[in-house]
């Protein structure tokens, strides 16, 4: 077997000196969090999701919510201090993160955007979150996610 490919995500954990887990699993194509949750057996209320929204000031926010929740887009704008926020394009994930649809990682994107993780993360141990590639999930402590991406937590759910 080959050496294995790391994503930006592993490679910024490991040169940080942070320990995470490495979960990967077999997709062809993007798949929703539940049922990755489901195909890495990574618990579902600790699973989450990493969004991408734009601010009216046309300044990008990456949001990091449970993967059965809804954004609650005013709550979130007013945490930010934008007036109003959007979820980017699907079309437009790559260009602006570097990642696709389903892999997209809250660490490592092409520029660092200010980054918030929901408030819910602070009460476990571990949470899991894309690996910066479609069939990588990566469990790690939320204060050390935070730690690395430069987050704040924040309430950002219904």
């Amino acid at each position: 077997m080959g050496k294995e490919v790391k994503t930006n995500a592993m490679r910024i954990l490991d040169k940080q000196k942070i320990s995470y887990e490495l979960i990967q699993y077999e997709c062809e194509e993007f798949i929703d969090g539940i049922h990755t949750a489901e195909k890495t057996g990574a618990p579902v209320e600790q699973s989450f999701k990493t969004l991408v929204v734009q601010g009216k000031s046309s300044l990008y926010y990456v949001l990091v919510i449970p993967i059965g929740e809804e954004i609650n887009l005013k709550a979130a704008a007013r945490v930010i201090g934008e007036k109003s926020i959007e979820l980017i394009h699907v079309k437009d994930i790559n260009a602006i993160t570097g990642y696709v649809r389903g892999g997209c990682s809250p660490i490592g994107m092409k520029k660092q955007f200010p980054t918030y993780v929901d408030e819910s993360a602070r009460k476990f141990e571990k949470i899991y979150v894309s690996g910066g590639r479609i069939g990588t999930t990566l469990a790690l402590s939320p204060e050390e996610l935070k730690k690395v991406s430069r987050a704040e937590y924040a309430d950002l759910t219904f």
